[in-house]
């Protein structure tokens, strides 16, 4: 097995503070969002044989197991990571396998470059996430109710939201839903933004249920994206509680430390709260307008010990261990590739001792016992 050597990446939402507590190192004043872990070529992870990508291009059957490399080809089919947020991330949705698969061929036949900044589909691939919170972690994660934000926007009194408080009373819901992100996001952008900034003004008056709104103007001034985001639930995830986002589904993270795991994918279509491409008319398209409870997950134990966050795809699978001082080894010998995050204590993987956000790449069949005391994250796939 490997321990890692990851990258952390600086993006300006990332806090200046929680990855640096987690590794216990000094911060360095700068943003610091996401540990990457795993072998992304954007930062992949380094290992005393070379980058993780590399090793597993040598031979992705010995490193990932034939089972892996038969389901979902020779590369690692995940992306795990730490994740830092200390101002709010983009709103954004993930298209479903089919829509990427179609999205990519469209733009490749286009000729659009794939780095260019109004490129939509970077590859072919579907990006289904798992959130779990380290410390108390705030989002918002698919639609409340349409009567919920209308009663969220009539509450601010603002005259230029009533059109939008209207329209949230009609039926049938979806399509009241579809109508009013139609609208803000093809809103004159001087009208919409004058709405924002009065919206952000009375929010912050008002405070209770609407500082959240209040802050995210605050970080996104003039951004139609505020008000986007009154049509979302709101979730306040306790450290060891996550958020299962599959396509489809609007979601923007808040503020908070946690383990993220999604599909080995980088296609994200962006709803607002971002200077970056915004494409409307794919972006309704891809987008499921239906009011939904975000649907908190909690982890289902086993009598091995490993608590398990069950999610309906196989490209990854997230479970916990937390080990109390005293307990027997356990086996964790597995036909697929793993990676191990420990998060608290001083665990063992074998002969690897892991402090605080270190982790280990434990090839497909390695004998792998885990030992210590501690918190560790394991994440594989189900082949």
């Amino acid at each position: 097995m490997d321990r890692l050597v990851n990258t952390v990446r600086p993006y300006a939402w990332g806090s200046t503070t929680a990855i640096p507590e987690l590794l216990g190192v000094a911060p360095t004043g700068e943003p610091q969002a996401e540990m990457w872990m795993g072998a992304h070529p954007g930062a992949p992870s380094r290992t005393g044989r070379g980058p993780l990508n590399e090793v597993i291009d040598a031979d992705p059957v010995r490193e990932l197991g034939p089972a892996a490399v038969e389901k979902f080809g020779p590369q690692l089919p995940f992306l795990f990571k730490v994740l830092a947020a200390g101002a709010p991330l983009s709103l954004q949705v993930h298209p479903d396998l089919d829509q990427a698969r179609a999205g990519f061929a469209a733009e490749e036949a286009a000729g659009v470059p794939i780095d260019a900044p109004h490129r939509n589909y970077k590859d072919a691939n579907h990006k289904p996430e798992l959130i779990c919170a380290l410390t108390p972690f705030h989002g918002m994660c698919g639609f409340r109710d349409p009567a919920d934000a209308a009663d969220t926007m009539a509450a601010l009194g603002v005259d230029s939201l009533k059109p939008y408080v209207d329209l949230l009373h009609a039926h049938p819901e979806e399509a009241a839903l579809r109508e009013v992100l139609t609208a803000l996001l093809t809103a004159d952008r001087t009208e919409i933004a004058h709405t924002v900034a009065e919206a952000a003004h009375a929010a912050a008056r008002l405070g209770g249920a609407h500082t959240t709104y209040a802050r995210i103007a605050h970080h996104y001034p003039n951004d139609p994206g505020v008000l986007a985001a009154m049509l979302l639930n709101e979730v306040i995830l306790q450290p060891g509680e996550a958020l299962y986002l599959g396509a489809g589904v609007p979601h923007a993270y808040l503020d908070g430390l946690g383990v993220e795991i999604m599909a080995n994918s980088d296609n994200v279509l962006r709803c607002g709260l971002t200077p970056k491409h915004v494409d409307v008319p794919e972006l309704l398209r891809v987008v499921r307008f239906e009011p939904n409870d975000p649907g908190i997950l909690r982890p289902e134990a086993s009598p091995s010990g490993e608590e398990l966050y069950d999610t309906p795809i196989d490209e990854f699978r997230l479970s916990r261990y937390v080990r109390a001082e005293g307990a027997a080894p356990t086996d964790l010998t597995a036909g697929t590739p793993q990676i191990l995050l420990a998060v608290a204590g001083r665990p063992a993987v074998g002969e690897l001792t892991l402090a605080p956000g270190e982790s280990a790449f434990v090839p497909a069949g390695e004998k792998a016992e885990l030992s210590g005391t501690g918190t560790v994250f394991r994440a594989t796939v189900v082949a």
